[in-house]
């Protein structure tokens, strides 16, 4: 195993009802149930399990920050204040915890020790921010028929699977990217100009790999960026919709 690593978990909440949580009948997405664990003791087992040896979780919801005091682990576990926004969240966790840093969401219900594991070994020594995506056709061996959103380069479709890593502090140029490209998410526009048309336009006719488009963006938000793709195709499978959870719940029985 590479070098001791923290770990920031993002379980913040949009506003208005999440429709996960209430088609699950809970007060908050990291409380549903699977196999009689909760979500958010699913993603931090698999964490503490994989080796992490500080954990924050990012959130505001009185009943997550209850069901944290109760989770027993051999990696401290924090609470941090959630941000408005998952980009800022993820910031300011970043800010508080430092680097390395792991960085994946409460609904990841599927997560296993080995795949963060294999994702931190993976990671390219040079890069400060690594991400993790499974092929499409990984994501539909191990899930037939699942509905993923898929990012399409000239050498293949992929979708992420709510891993990072953040190898030194430069990496946290990366979410001050990630936060302004947030900030114009209602002006389409300038998020384009902000990226690059040359590049949008390049993505859109599938003229660059996964690898051109991730030195890119990184470019833009003055970091090195490289991707790990992952042989786990359930990796990309979390808890976005009902029938997200209807998949993780067949999956796990």
């Amino acid at each position: 195993m590479s070098a001791p690593f923290d770990a920031l978990v993002l379980a913040g909440s949009r506003p208005g009802p999440d429709p996960v949580a209430e088609y699950a009948g809970v007060a908050h997405k990291a409380l549903i149930e699977v196999e009689g664990q909760t979500l958010l003791a699913r993603v931090i087992s698999a964490l503490d399990e994989a080796g992490a040896a500080r954990i924050g979780v990012s959130t505001n919801a009185p009943q997550v920050i209850t069901l944290l005091a109760t989770l027993k682990t051999r990696a401290t576990l924090e609470h941090l204040a959630a941000q408005p926004g998952p980009s800022l969240s993820a910031l300011i966790g970043a800010q508080e915890l430092g680097t390395p840093l792991l960085i994946t969401t409460c609904d990841h219900a599927l997560l296993e020790a080995s795949w963060v594991r294999y994702f931190v070994d993976a990671a390219p020594a040079q890069a400060d921010i690594a991400v993790m995506l499974s092929p499409q056709a990984a994501v539909e061996a191990a899930a037939p028929g699942v509905r993923r959103t898929y990012l399409r380069f000239a050498d293949g479709a992929f979708s992420g699977c709510n891993l990072f890593l953040l190898q030194r502090p430069q990496a946290l140029n990366a979410l001050r990217f990630w936060s302004r490209m947030e900030a114009l998410r209602k002006t389409p526009w300038k998020v384009a100009m902000a990226i690059g048309p040359v590049t949008l336009v390049a993505y859109a006719l599938r003229l660059l790999s996964l690898e051109g488009m991730l030195r890119r963006i990184g470019a833009k938000a003055g970091v090195t960026a490289a991707a790990v793709r992952s042989p786990f195709g359930l990796a990309a499978v979390d808890v976005d919709k009902p029938s997200d959870l209807d998949l993780v719940r067949r999956l796990t029985a």
